[in-house]
């Protein structure tokens, strides 16, 4: 028996996400008394696979293959099931991201095992049973899962488990898998990254805006501002939608769901379909001229205010604060 925690990587470098990943296979493991076991798919330096040993993988299967350069979620789940059945996993954790996403339910069916995505928390096994915390209601609720079969795949919501360092350094073993054709009737043809920002799905800060920022001439502050604290920069619907900024910045809905840690929302009324994709942020800061705008009923913080007088002073605070630093 043994936990499984597949670590997927970004050009050959593991994100945060996945070190979240890995200590929380690593505590589900130490819970069922049993040992953790990660595999790796792709070109990753074998320092960094060993290195996933501070963080409880005891074990690491790193498989090379030139047709798994390039991520194919059928062939993926193939190989990551293979490797559960081989080591007698009776749990698979992944990281509840965009690749993760498509693999859970896929694994699942492979393992006839049951499946929870968006976990939050570590299982409850009080009684023998084993239960789940995890997101519902596009985010807007928790739900908890009791999974009664024999093998349990798990995806972990990025930003909701701490990452947690141990003494150790990680086996790492080369795994082979039978690849069929079948796994490659639909493939990605290519992967664009934009290398120069922080991905949202994995930001720990997220600086925002929305309609009341008026135009794309106006979002030089927002940058600013996410530059000055390392943060993402997102929008609302309305303003992809208008071809104000990148598509790929749409939190909400029918956009990226995100957890950071904290969450400045700038000119956002806070219409429901954007609450529910960021409502899982720890700590949200709401910048709005209307004190009636939705977005303060959920806000930690709010500053009622024009965001052209609010955010210039905010950027300027922060200036002075690295100044003195």
């Amino acid at each position: 028996m043994s936990v499984l925690v597949y670590v997927e990587n970004a050009e050959g470098k593991f994100k945060k996400s996945i070190f979240e990943a890995v200590s929380y296979a690593k505590a589900v493991a130490n819970q069922l008394e049993t040992n953790l076991v990660a595999i790796s798919i792709g070109n990753v330096a074998s320092s960094d696979l060993e290195n996933l040993g501070k963080f409880g993988a005891e074990k690491v299967l790193n498989v090379t293959n030139d047709k798994l350069k390039t991520f194919v979620n059928q062939a993926y789940a193939s190989v990551v099931a293979e490797a559960a059945k081989k080591e007698s996993s009776t749990v698979v954790v992944l990281s509840n991201s965009f690749s993760g996403k498509g693999l859970a339910p896929r694994i699942g069916a492979k393992l006839e095992a049951a499946v929870a995505d968006g976990a939050v928390d570590l299982p409850s096994t009080d009684g023998g049973k084993f239960i789940i915390k995890k997101t519902a209601f596009s985010n807007k609720a928790f739900a908890f899962v009791e999974m009664n079969s024999a093998i349990k795949v798990i995806s972990l919501t990025p930003n909701s488990y701490k990452i947690e360092e141990v003494v150790g350094s990680a086996n790492v073993e080369e795994f082979t898998s039978d690849i069929k054709d079948s796994d490659f009737k639909a493939i990605i043809k290519e992967i664009v990254r934009a290398t120069d920002k922080v991905s949202l799905p994995d930001a720990e800060l997220v600086v925002s805006a929305g309609r009341g920022l008026k135009g794309p001439e106006n979002w030089g502050m927002i940058e600013e501002l996410a530059d000055l604290l390392g943060a993402a920069t997102a929008c609302s619907k309305p303003v992809s939608d208008a071809d104000w900024r990148p598509h790929s910045e749409h939190v909400g809905q029918t956009g990226i769901a995100i957890s950071p840690n904290l969450y400045i929302a700038i000119g956002i009324s806070g219409a429901i379909q954007h609450l529910a994709g960021v409502s899982s942020s720890k700590v949200i800061v709401v910048i709005n001229k209307d004190p009636e705008a939705p977005f303060f009923k959920v806000a930690d913080y709010g500053i009622v205010g024009d965001a052209f007088e609010v955010v210039p002073k905010m950027i300027a605070a922060v200036k002075s604060l690295k100044a003195n630093a």
